[in-house]
C-alpha cells in the first residue's frame, strides 16, 4: 500500500510540475468520459420523458385501435391508408358487443380550428371529439368545473371541456365556466377547465377543446378515421382483449381466414419497446465514437509515459542500482499513468454532469445521471491507463541499471 501511496504521489506532483503536459496527456480521457456521462444521462432522461409521454397519449393498461397502426416508415403509412378503410362507429360498437373482456370503448377525432371568445382567437387550437366513453379513460380530469356528461355527449350537446392554456389564454384571469365560446362559428358553453399536463418537448399538452363526436362530426365532417381506445375489465386480460377486439373487426369487416387485418393495434409497450431499441442503437454507436477517443487518448498517454521513462532513465538505473526489482518499476509506471488517466477521468466525470444539467435547463431534454456511468467512465479510463501504459512500464523495468546511470 505505501508504494502505491508513494507511486501516486510521484504521478501528482508530476501533475503539477507540468500542467500543460498533463493536459494534453488527459485530454482524450476527459473528452472520453465527458461524452459518455453526458450522452448516458440524456439517453435515460429521454427514455423516462419519452415513456411518460407515450403513457399520458396511448394511456396506460389501454390499447389502440386506429388505421393503420404503428408503421416505421412513410411508405408504410401511405401504403396502410390505401389499403385500409376507415375506422368507424360500427367498429366501435363491434367491438363493445363481442367481448366481455371489454368495460369501455372510446372513439376519438380530431382536427385544428380557430376558438374565439370575444375580441380574442387562438388559430390552430386541436379540437378533440369524444363518444360517450371517454370519461372510462384518463386524462380528461376537471380541475375547473366539471367535464361533459354521458348524456351531453350522446346527445352531442354544445359543451366543452377546454384545456389550461387554452382557458387562460381565452379569458385572461376571468372564470370560464358558463362562458360561451366559438369554434368554427359554432358555439360551445364551457363546462370546465381540464388539469394542467404540461408541455413535450416544448409543446404545450394544454392547447385543445374536448367537445362531443356528434358536435365535431357537424362541424368537420363524419367521413374521417376515428381512434379507437380500448380499455380491458382488468390490465391482466389485456392480451385476451386485445385478440377478442382483433376478433370482432376481422368480423365486422368480413375478412377471410388468409386475408390480413385491415387495421392497426398498437400499445404504450409497443411504442416504448420500439424508442428504447432505437435509443439503445444511438447509444451503442455513441459509444462506438466515444472508444476512439479513448484509444487516442491512450496513444498519447503511452508516448507521453515514454518520453517520462526517457527523462527520468538515470533515476530508474539508481533505483535498480539501490536493489528495486523490475516489477517495482513496472508498478511504479503502471501506478502513474492510471493515476493520470483517473484524474481525466474524474476531470470528464464533473464536465459530463455540468453539460447533461446545461442541456436539461436550457432545453425540454430531461437529463438522470445513472451511478452505472460513472462507474463505467472511471473503469474505462483507469483500463485505458493500465493498457497503455504497459509497454512504458516494461520498457522502463527493462533498463540495464549501468547502462542506465551513464546517461545524461
Amino acid at each position: 500500500m505505501n508504494k502505491f501511496l508513494d507511486a501516486v504521489k510521484v504521478a501528482l506532483s508530476s501533475v503539477w510540475t507540468n500542467k500543460l503536459r498533463s493536459f494534453m496527456m488527459v485530454l482524450g480521457n476527459v473528452v472520453a468520459v465527458t461524452s459518455i456521462i453526458a450522452v448516458v444521462s440524456l439517453i435515460r432522461g429521454m427514455d423516462t420523458y419519452v415513456s411518460n409521454a407515450i403513457i399520458g397519449e396511448v394511456g396506460a393498461g389501454t390499447f389502440r385501435v386506429e388505421r393503420v397502426g404503428f408503421v416505421t416508415s412513410e411508405e408504410e403509412e401511405q401504403r396502410a391508408r390505401r389499403r385500409n378503410p376507415v375506422i368507424t362507429t360500427k367498429d366501435m360498437r363491434a367491438i363493445s358487443e363481442f367481448s366481455g373482456n371489454v368495460e369501455a370503448v372510446m372513439a376519438e377525432m380530431s382536427s385544428g380550428a380557430d376558438v374565439s371568445f370575444g375580441e380574442t382567437t387562438l388559430e390552430g387550437t386541436q379540437i378533440r371529439g369524444v363518444s360517450p366513453d371517454y370519461a372510462e379513460f384518463s386524462g380528461f380530469d376537471a380541475d375547473v368545473g366539471r367535464i361533459p356528461s354521458r348524456l351531453e355527449v350522446e346527445r352531442s350537446r354544445p359543451v366543452a371541456l377546454l384545456g389550461a392554456d387554452t382557458a387562460e389564454n381565452l379569458f385572461k384571469g376571468r372564470n370560464p365556466l358558463d362562458q360561451i365560446i366559438r369554434i368554427r362559428n359554432t358555439h360551445f358553453r364551457v363546462v370546465g377547465v381540464a388539469e394542467k399536463k404540461g408541455s413535450v418537448f416544448g409543446n404545450s399538452q394544454d392547447e385543445f377543446a374536448v367537445i362531443p363526436l356528434g358536435s365535431f362530426n357537424k362541424i368537420f365532417g363524419a367521413r374521417w378515421s376515428l381512434s379507437l381506445s380500448v380499455k380491458p375489465v382488468d390490465p391482466a386480460v389485456m392480451t385476451a382483449a386485445m385478440e377478442d377486439t382483433r376478433v370482432a373487426l376481422r368480423i365486422q369487416r368480413h375478412l377471410g381466414p388468409k386475408d390480413d387485418d385491415n387495421f392497426g393495434m398498437l400499445t404504450s409497450d409497443t411504442l416504448i419497446s420500439f424508442w428504447r431499441s432505437f435509443s439503445a442503437g444511438i447509444f451503442a454507436v455513441l459509444l462506438g465514437i466515444v472508444s476512439l477517443s479513448l484509444v487516442v487518448g491512450g496513444i498519447v498517454i503511452m508516448n507521453i509515459m515514454l518520453m517520462v521513462v526517457s527523462e527520468r532513465t538515470r533515476e530508474i538505473g539508481l533505483r535498480k542500482a539501490l536493489g528495486a526489482r523490475r516489477r517495482d518499476i513496472m508498478w511504479q509506471i503502471l501506478t502513474e499513468s492510471t493515476t493520470l488517466s483517473m484524474i481525466g477521468g474524474l476531470i470528464g466525470t464533473g464536465l459530463g454532469f455540468a453539460l447533461a444539467f446545461a442541456i436539461e435547463a436550457f432545453s425540454p431534454v430531461p437529463a438522470s445521471i445513472e451511478t452505472w456511468s460513472v462507474a463505467l467512465g472511471l473503469g474505462m479510463t483507469s483500463t485505458v491507463g493500465l493498457f497503455f501504459g504497459l509497454y512504458p512500464a516494461m520498457r522502463a523495468a527493462s533498463l540495464d541499471p549501468i547502462e542506465a546511470l551513464r546517461r545524461e
